[in-house]
């Protein structure tokens, strides 16, 4: 993994993402992940290792700061950033054929809730869903419901891609299950490692954040997850 610099846009008033553009390309647009963050409001950086080993591997990812301690749970973040990833991919040299909406912890739910739900308009919804370490079981900010109940009614309109941590003690792995079970046809990964892990970070408690990983083992694990990025957007990796 060669890491440099993202640069930082806003997508709305007074709010960043960063845009980590491919090291490698095939040639021609490069798949999009839109990868969201989890419960700490404004944590963008903690998912740069994560994304910058995705450029690697030739996806265009845009990664939001977003405020789930906000009153509307961070609806609007999420939405505005989403918004303004499907519209400007190409200007970055995406590919808007090939969009896939990640999200790490809370932000897993609230990615694969936008991306299945059946009122998401169709120029927001992305080709595919990829979930990281997990719940759905409870109502997702953006949509307002639970995306297992939604889920269990019919057949996703999108792929999902699922990554658990077997060493998970934040969100279990069972949490995970569930929504595998109510889509069967979803991949799903298991990584031996724990919540921080699956994004190549570790938690520090001292800093109380994740902070990039330096141990092999996780390195490895968290490579995986961002292999599971480029298979969910067509690339094999």
């Amino acid at each position: 993994m060669t890491s440099t610099r993202p640069q930082a846009v806003p997508y709305a008033d007074g709010r960043l993402l960063d845009v980590h553009r491919p090291t490698t390309t095939a040639g021609g647009p490069a798949p999009v992940v839109l990868l969201w963050h989890g419960s700490g409001p404004d944590e963008r950086d903690v998912l740069h290792t994560l994304a910058q080993e995705a450029t690697g591997l030739g996806l265009l990812v845009f990664v939001p700061d977003w405020r789930p301690d906000r009153e509307d749970g961070g609806r609007a973040d999420l939405l505005a950033s989403l918004a303004f990833a499907r519209r400007n991919a190409a200007a970055y040299g995406g590919d808007p054929e090939r969009f896939v909406l990640a999200g790490w912890s809370l932000g897993g739910r609230e990615a694969v809730a936008v991306a299945t739900h059946p009122g998401t308009p169709a120029d927001l919804r992305p080709t595919a869903a990829v979930g990281i370490a997990s719940a759905y079981g409870r109502p997702a900010a953006t949509t307002g419901d639970i995306p297992l109940d939604h889920l269990a009614e019919g057949p996703s309109p999108v792929p999902i891609w699922l990554v658990l941590g077997t060493e998970d003690e934040v969100v279990p792995g069972r949490l995970t299950h569930q929504l595998h079970a109510a889509v069967p046809a979803s991949e799903l990964l298991e990584l031996p490692t724990d919540h921080a892990g699956v994004v190549m970070t570790t938690y520090s408690p001292e800093a109380n954040r994740c902070l990039p990983a330096t141990d092999p083992a996780t390195l490895a694990a968290g490579r995986r997850t961002a292999a599971v990025l480029a298979r969910a957007a067509g690339i094999a990796a």
